[in-house]
């Protein structure tokens, strides 16, 4: 018990992804479409910034960030384009 006398706690909501039974009426949650980038698009990613795509290859692309160039795996979370 807490200090009010009250049993009950508020629960945190869970981190993962909610399964569907196979019989139930309601929809599962569609998988976010997988960006797409292509040589020279301009990007901006929430650790390293503004940069430029340089190689793109099927599971991940190279950024060209001014100092330093880094490679970016599918299914890019961080990486937007401008």
């Amino acid at each position: 018990m807490d200090a009010d006398g009250r049993i009950l706690k508020v629960m945190s909501p869970s981190a993962g992804r909610r399964r569907t039974l196979v019989h139930s009426p309601f929809q599962p949650q569609p998988a976010a479409p997988v960006p797409t980038f292509e040589v020279d698009d301009r990007v901006t990613h929430d650790r390293y910034g503004v940069g430029r795509v340089s190689l793109v290859s099927a599971s991940e692309v190279t950024v060209d960030f001014g100092d330093s160039k880094v490679r970016i795996r599918a299914p890019y979370s961080k990486l937007f384009k401008i």
